[in-house]
């Protein structure tokens, strides 16, 4: 338990250090809206027509009696909206990261700054095309992850009770294991961590992260509030990504960078 507090307290000491940056702030929230745009028009059209789909996928109902074939046909539509929103939570931290790359990746660094003893941050010494190549690979392995569990979870809410009760609950907790994976990867890519490594490190100490994740999946489901959250996000991921490797911290960062880191945070 004391570790699904400690996870949630990283979550909002990110919030608190980009509160005191506002100007890097405000530029984190561009790659947000930009995803978001896309992301709305998408759940838009799922929602126009995804009953023509289920209807097109079930030709089997057609002859089915009312009220039967309409509760059938009703019950995959909203199923598959709701799958269509749990993978828009997972990959739209995704694709959000991909965007602002540059600018979450100098956030990153300036939080490890803050908080490391001497005052320095690890780096990658990659070119920033070999980072966004990395970074757009594990992020599609991340997807595709998450869309198994997405299916697992889509056939296992047609069992009775334990699919409206059980499932939504091991949804979130899945959303918020990738969530934390990909937010804590702008940490963990710079020291050279690899994907297969970063995903043993956070099945380590999974009640932390979802206690981080979990409770920001949830505030991801309410409009625009992801991309407000998101710089949060990667400045609490980056903290909570120490934790796991056990590096030492000063102290909770304080926003008491110079005017020149400020400066350098701003892509």
């Amino acid at each position: 338990m004391r570790d699904l507090g400690a996870g949630f307290g990283y979550l909002l000491k990110g919030q608190r250090w980009v509160a005191r940056h506002g100007r890097s702030y405000g530029f984190g929230l561009l790659p947000g809206l930009i995803t978001l745009v896309l992301y709305a028009a998408a759940l838009v059209a799922l929602a126009l027509w995804g009953e023509d789909f289920v209807a097109w996928a079930t030709p089997f109902a057609d002859d089915w009696s009312s009220p039967w074939q309409g509760l059938f046909r009703g019950f995959l539509t909203a199923v598959l909206f709701a799958l269509g929103l749990l993978l828009s939570v997972v990959t739209f931290t995704a694709v959000t990261l991909l965007v602002g790359q540059p600018f979450y990746e100098s956030l990153s660094e300036k939080v490890d700054r803050d908080v490391s003893p001497d005052g320095t941050a690890p780096e990658s010494g990659l070119p920033l095309w070999r980072e966004l190549w990395m970074s757009a690979r594990d992020s599609l392995r991340i997807v595709v992850r998450a869309a198994v569990w997405g299916v697992l979870l889509f056939g296992l809410g047609f069992l009775p009770f334990i699919g409206q009760t059980v499932v939504p609950v091991i949804g979130f907790f899945v959303t918020g294991f990738f969530l934390t994976e990909e937010l804590a990867g702008v940490a963990l890519q710079r020291r050279g961590v690899e994907l297969r490594a970063r995903l043993a490190l956070l099945r380590s100490r999974k009640t932390l992260v979802w206690g981080f994740g979990t409770p920001l999946g949830l505030a991801f489901l309410v409009p625009f509030v992801a991309v407000f959250l998101m710089p949060g996000a990667v400045a609490g991921a980056t903290l909570l990504a120490r934790d796991l490797l056990g590096e030492e911290n000063a102290g909770e960062p304080d926003g008491s960078g110079t005017a020149s880191d400020e400066q350098n945070a701003t892509p």
